[in-house]
């Protein structure tokens, strides 16, 4: 915060100690320090949050992008999709970050919320990737055909939600968070209310390449979510971790060979 303030470079700080603090700096790291005392995210206070090789604008429209989200940019790296549809867009990390990443890739953001849509068509505005993603507002499109679905839905359950910090229960968006009793609402809704939509949405491949299905999901829930995607008619499900070891996504995929 201290670096913003000034406008100088967090390294040049710490090899300079020395630097001075003009009088309108001050003011300005005085009133971000005030901001962070009230436990506002330090994100939310720079407007702005690091996510793979881009930079997006964030603010309390929007969720935070977690490093662990970036396990569903780095699936799309391994699979090379022709088509990506990434559910939930919010602030569109995984959309704008795949496409950047993977230039000849189309990609469709949906989100229900018109002022996260907002949020994510400045973010593909400024880094020059508005032409490369569609953003739909919806839960899902009405029609089109993709080789992979990509979604961070909300997965935090009504139990957990008091236990959580305030930067998360007093500023981040609820509807991006809370997901039900049990942390699997919008998992059900995408998954099993969906699913012929959903279904019709993940194509396979001419190549035989099976189409792809792939969820973040909370602490503990793999298992339930590997279950739903099987009642959806998902087969060969797989999980993946997070460097801290917890089963953070959950594959399924369709034409997989029995």
């Amino acid at each position: 915060m201290l670096a913003e303030a000034i406008g100088r470079d967090r390294t040049d700080l710490a090899v300079s100690p020395e630097t001075g603090i003009p009088p309108p700096a001050a003011r300005r790291f005085g009133e971000m320090v005030r901001r962070r005392l009230r436990r506002e995210p330090v994100a939310y206070i720079l407007g702005r949050r690091g996510f793979r090789h881009i930079e997006l604008a964030v603010d309390p429209r929007v969720l935070i992008p977690r490093p662990e989200t970036e396990l569903l940019v780095e699936l799309a790296l391994e699979l090379q999709p022709r088509r990506v549809l990434d559910v939930g867009t919010g602030s569109g990390a995984i959309a704008l970050a795949i496409a950047a990443e993977l230039p000849e890739c189309e990609v469709v953001a949906t989100d229900t919320s018109p002022a996260a849509l907002e949020v994510a068509r400045a973010n593909a505005e400024r880094l020059g990737l508005a032409a490369r993603v569609e953003f739909v507002e919806a839960a899902l499109p009405a029609e089109g055909a993709f080789d992979l679905v990509v979604a961070n839905l909300p997965y935090v359950s009504e139990a957990e939600w008091a236990g959580l910090e305030p930067e998360v229960t007093e500023w981040e968006p609820r509807e991006a968070l809370l997901a039900g009793p049990d942390g699997l609402d919008a998992f059900r809704a995408l998954l099993v209310d969906r699913v012929r939509l959903l279904s019709s949405l993940v194509r396979q491949r001419a190549n035989a390449t099976p189409g792809t299905v792939a969820l973040e999901v909370g602490a503990g829930q793999a298992e339930a979510v590997g279950a739903l995607m099987v009642e959806a008619r998902f087969d060969s499900i797989e999980t993946r971790g997070d460097l801290a070891g917890i089963e953070r996504v959950v594959i399924g995929r369709q034409g997989v060979a029995r």
